[in-house]
């Protein structure tokens, strides 16, 4: 079985990298659940958050580390990372039935972006997992689109730790 691993590969910011790493991947028969791409705080450079499904990472790795634009590449523990998801969804949403689903959106703290006659669109911002939750609980309203943003993560920084005073 084939597990899904999230890492941060910090790469040049030069025309067609992105290619060549997705086409990399997908040669060596890993699925790519998700990939962002953005500037970092580093001119000239982009990181790239990739979630792939494989069953052995150190291979997917050794294939990006082959690639001469990759500067980095991290695997990023699920429980010591920050995680976030954006998605856009419209529902079925006639009248009688708006309140249930603006309750059930304001649990999730969803903003409704676009209402019109018989639809609302909203949008979900948070952890991967939160966003799913939303998707199981307004599907039985009937999804009429929806689109979802890569998965962007970042390492969580160390906490300082509490130093006793001495005297």
């Amino acid at each position: 079985m084939t597990e899904q691993h999230t890492l941060s590969v910090l790469v040049e910011d030069k025309p067609g990298v992105l290619a060549r790493v997705a086409s990399t991947l997908a040669r060596r028969g890993f699925n790519i659940h998700s990939l962002a791409v953005g500037p970092t705080a580093e001119a000239g450079m982009s990181k790239m958050t990739v979630v792939v499904n494989a069953p052995e990472l150190e291979q997917v790795k050794k294939q990006l580390h082959k690639l001469i634009n990759v500067v980095k590449i991290t695997e990023l523990d699920q429980h010591f990372a920050i995680e976030r998801e954006i998605m856009l969804v419209r529902v079925n949403a006639p009248p009688g039935k708006r309140g249930e689903i603006l309750e059930v959106a304001s649990i999730f703290k969803a903003t409704a972006v676009d209402v019109a006659a018989n639809s609302i669109t909203f949008q979900v911002t948070g952890q991967p997992a939160k966003i799913n939750d939303f998707l199981d609980l307004i599907r039985p309203y009937g999804m009429m689109d929806l689109v979802k943003s890569g998965r962007i993560a970042l390492a969580r920084e160390p906490k300082a730790r509490k130093l006793k005073a001495t005297g």
